[in-house]
């Protein structure tokens, strides 16, 4: 058998199993699979302010953060009190963190919990920040509860009703980029990358907040850890400034690292069978990296290297290939996962102008959200094909989010509301 015809075997039975669950829930960033990819099979391709459009619900306030959905319920996070206005922001002493709990087949808000922000250590509305607001970190929701990233107002934890469950500090530094990076869950711990405020990533317990493990030394990482199972052992795989690591996530033990890429890190690795692929920096670069090592695991487990990627949004992979957007060069991209041989490179017109957004592969389509001018709707096909893009006339609110896809429906955030689109 060979090593490519073993590796797509190995995906396939990776995507089968992470995607099992998926008809019903969206419970983290990027979805069950880490990496965008929806199970669905008949997901709308067309929308605008009245078109396919099953309810529209105004959010308490802006927000980077993507939806989850679990269940019956969708958990989104916002910012309210400050920087609602980016020529007068406020007072950031009335800065709130919210977490708005909303009603699956309606699009009520069934409950919206409050936590002040640490406004001592909350970098201005301005610059960088200003691009992305206050709520830029996903929830992540299970049956124990709901958990969520404040950056240097901490994470908290909260019961399915909203009960409000335990905040903890993971740091009080600061960064002109901000907070972005999301929780992760294992077992009976919530695992944070907190490489911007504390300079490390830590396992708090889920019931009490308490820290179980730091690994510290975390190194410009601005990306949300995954779990992977290599060589029957689970591993946490996070990026960061010249290195991909591989933590025990019982423990937080390093289990390998591997050359990374030089510069800071803001997407998130996603995994492709035996590999992980990694992208990132201004020079925008994609590496892909074999998984189970141990120690340094130097260059014999860089598996490929290319000089093509993103510095802001993670990639995608749909039937052997990686599929992504530069988030500022407009150029649509695909590769052969297996080689890192660039199948296209197209730009993409009309123009995008930024995507912060990272993309979704739902039903055969590609759906790349950009900050300003809609949803691009591509063909998840090694030949690049615009199908359509998707506007909102009435809203014209800025949109980070990564959107969530359950049971043939899209839930799309933008500054100003949340929208389950489809039937």
């Amino acid at each position: 058998m060979s090593r490519n015809f073993a590796m797509l075997l190995s995906v396939l039975a990776v995507v089968a199993m992470t995607l099992s669950l998926q008809a019903d829930n969206w419970p983290r960033f990027r979805g069950p699979s880490q990496a965008g990819i929806a199970s669905v099979d008949s997901v709308p391709t067309q929308w605008n302010d009245t078109e396919n459009i099953a309810w529209k619900t105004d959010m308490p306030g802006p927000g980077a953060s993507s939806p989850v959905v679990y269940n019956d319920r969708i958990y989104v996070t916002c910012y309210t009190g400050y920087g609602l206005d980016e020529e007068d922001p406020g007072d950031k002493a009335n800065l709130k963190r919210n977490l708005v709990c909303v009603d699956r087949k309606n699009g009520n808000i069934l409950w919206n919990k409050e936590i002040p922000a640490d406004a001592e250590h909350t970098k201005d509305f301005s610059g960088f920040v200003a691009l992305h607001g206050f709520a830029s970190s996903t929830p992540i929701v299970d049956d124990t509860g709901v958990y969520v990233y404040y950056g240097t107002t901490g994470a908290a934890a909260y019961d399915l009703d909203g009960t409000h469950r335990w905040t903890v500090s993971l740091g009080d530094k600061t960064h002109a980029f901000g907070t972005a990076n999301s929780p992760v869950l294992y077992q009976d711990l919530v695992i944070l990358n907190a490489g911007v405020e504390g300079n490390a990533i830590v396992g708090l317990n889920k019931k009490t907040g308490e820290e179980v493990w730091k690994h510290e030394g975390v190194k410009r990482s601005w990306n949300t850890p995954i779990l992977v199972t290599a060589n029957g052992r689970e591993e946490l795989i996070y990026s960061e400034e010249g290195a991909v690591r591989a933590l025990d996530p019982a423990t937080g033990t390093e289990l390998w690292h591997s050359k990374g890429i030089d510069d800071y890190i803001c997407p998130s690795v996603i995994p492709v069978g035996d590999l992980v692929i990694a992208m990132g920096a201004r020079k925008n670069t994609t590496i892909a990296i074999r998984t189970g090592g141990s120690g340094d695991v130097t260059d014999s487990h860089l598996v490929w290297e290319l000089d093509k990627g993103s510095n802001v949004s993670s990639p995608t992979y749909h039937d052997g290939h990686l599929y992504w957007v530069s988030e500022s060069k407009g150029i649509a991209y695909c590769a052969d996962a297996t080689t890192g041989e660039v199948v296209y490179q197209e730009r993409m017109e009309p123009r995008p102008k930024l995507i912060y957004a990272s993309p979704v592969v739902a039903g055969g389509k590609l759906y790349y959200v950009t900050r300003e001018n809609g949803t691009y709707v591509l063909d998840a096909k090694p030949e690049y094909k615009l199908i359509t893009i998707n506007e909102f006339k009435e809203d014209d609110s800025i949109a980070n989010a990564s959107p969530a896809f359950v049971d043939n429906k899209i839930y799309h955030r933008t500054n100003k509301a949340l929208y389950c689109i489809g039937k």
